[in-house]
């Protein structure tokens, strides 16, 4: 297996179950998938895996398209675009799958399994209780046509299997981990049809990233037993066979897969709470992937500076903290207006109509979520609530303090400078001493954005 695209002709692809909302995992595969495509000037292909029907609803199909263009990635083919090589969801392609079963089954090296989940339960036990890795013995491999009519007679519904070497080794070269060896005596015959004629994940993935002709499939390092199998069934079809990198795990700060307990798992938890796009292709662009370039990049530069020489085989942290420096990177790169476009929808008209580029000039520096916005909105425009060290800075402070403040402040006309000046003239009090009580009687904090562009507000 060689490296067999240029600049011209990689094509990669993202090829999700549509069974829940895009996991995080899951949204930096996709990533990484369409970085290496848009960094050759490649194709990107979307393909839907939706042969679980029952755990497949619409819902979640249409989510998973939402979400995708939510976060900046599009596809050249797809399900809802079409294409060269389509139909792009798996359960469209059923008849596809049969000349290829036929194939095998001419050839021998696939055959009918008459297993019961019990039978195969109980197979496994037995292995494991000797202290040997499950896999399937390959009892039916042998059966005469007439032990397989009978069982068919019977009701029997088969799956189908692909028939493994019993001896050799499968050299497999990853584009993260390197070369890997597999001995085809451990992997056992796996099922490529399931009983009720649907095709088995091992099967119809390795299958349509021929036909649509992807030569570079990045995925996540828990297929990494899966490629073995699936190269077999590529070779035994004299199907060409793409290029495989594996990235490592997506894990919480605590080093434990990343889960509930971490946060937002999932795009569209991220979306709902206020992050920018930006900020998240960011982040999970570095999570994994080494770039020279260590500030804020556009989807662009992104592209660009992407390498799969780059990809870590260390497992990466999601951290919250890490994902809100960038957060704060990307509203920072944004003009006031496309902030205010952002901040609109959840500050429910909290700033006056005509303050809003005032507002957002003096709060933006310290506006990482929208949540942060509202909170700056109601210490402006209503009565701010005191924090704890705003009332301890306020305490103490001589009535003839604030009695100066108010009397230099409309003799100011609301000008900043010359109130603060003024003030200090009058009270006697410079620096901390003057400005802390001011800043907390104004805004409830003794921290935030400079004095001089709230005071207007």
């Amino acid at each position: 297996m060689a490296q067999y695209y240029t600049t011209m002709n990689l094509k990669s692809r993202f090829a999700p179950s549509p069974t829940g909302y895009l996991h995080l995992g899951n949204a930096r595969t996709a990533l990484f998938a369409w970085l290496a495509a848009r960094s050759m000037n490649g194709t990107f292909i979307l393909r839907l895996e939706d042969t679980d029907q029952q755990r497949s609803p619409d819902i979640y199909e249409k989510a998973l398209l939402e979400d995708l263009q939510w976060f900046g990635i599009d596809w050249d083919e797809g399900p809802d675009r079409g294409g060269d090589h389509g139909p792009y969801r798996q359960m469209e392609r059923l008849p596809l799958y049969d000349a290829y079963y036929a194939q095998l089954r001419t050839a021998g090296q696939a055959y009918p399994c008459y297993c019961s989940a019990d039978d195969l339960a109980a197979e496994r036990a037995v292995q494991r209780s000797a202290g040997k890795a499950p896999r399937y013995g390959g009892r039916c491999r042998y059966l005469s046509a007439e032990a397989r009519a009978a069982r068919e007679a019977a009701g029997m519904r088969p799956t189908l299997r692909f028939h493994i070497p019993d001896q050799g080794t499968l050299s497999v070269p990853d584009l993260v981990w390197g070369e890997r060896h597999y001995a085809l005596a451990d992997l056992g015959d796996f099922v490529i049809r399931r009983s009720d004629g649907s095709p088995a994940f091992f099967f119809a993935n390795a299958i349509d990233d021929a036909l649509m002709g992807v030569n570079l499939v990045l995925r996540g390092e828990d297929h990494l037993t899966n490629t073995p199998r699936q190269i077999l069934i590529l070779q035994a079809l004299g199907l060409p066979v793409p290029d495989y990198g594996h990235l490592p795990l997506l894990l919480g700060a605590d080093g434990q897969p990343l889960s509930k307990r971490h946060g937002a798992t999932s795009l569209r938890d991220l979306q709902h709470r206020g992050y920018l796009p930006a900020a998240v292709l960011n982040y999970l662009a570095r999570l994994g992937h080494h770039y020279s370039a260590t500030g804020f990049l556009d989807s662009v530069a992104l592209a660009q500076g992407f390498a799969l020489t780059q990809i870590s085989r260390a497992p990466s942290h999601f951290d919250m903290v890490q994902l809100q420096h960038w957060q704060h990177e990307a509203v920072q790169s944004l003009d006031d207006a496309a902030v205010w476009n952002w901040l609109a929808p959840h500050l429910q008209d909290k700033v006056p109509r005509g303050r809003e580029m005032s507002f957002v000039a003096a709060a933006r520096a310290n506006i990482v979520l929208p949540a942060d916005a509202l909170d700056w909105a109601e210490r402006c425009f209503a009565t701010p609530v005191m924090a704890a060290e705003a009332a301890e800075a306020i305490i103490g402070v001589s009535p003839g303090f604030w009695s100066a403040a108010q009397t230099t402040l409309q003799a100011a006309g609301g000008d900043y400078r010359l109130w603060t000046k003024a003030l200090q003239q009058a009270s006697g009090q410079r620096g901390k001493a003057l400005f802390m009580p001011l800043r907390a009687a104004l805004t409830g904090l003794t921290h935030g954005p400079e004095l001089a562009a709230l005071l207007p507000l």
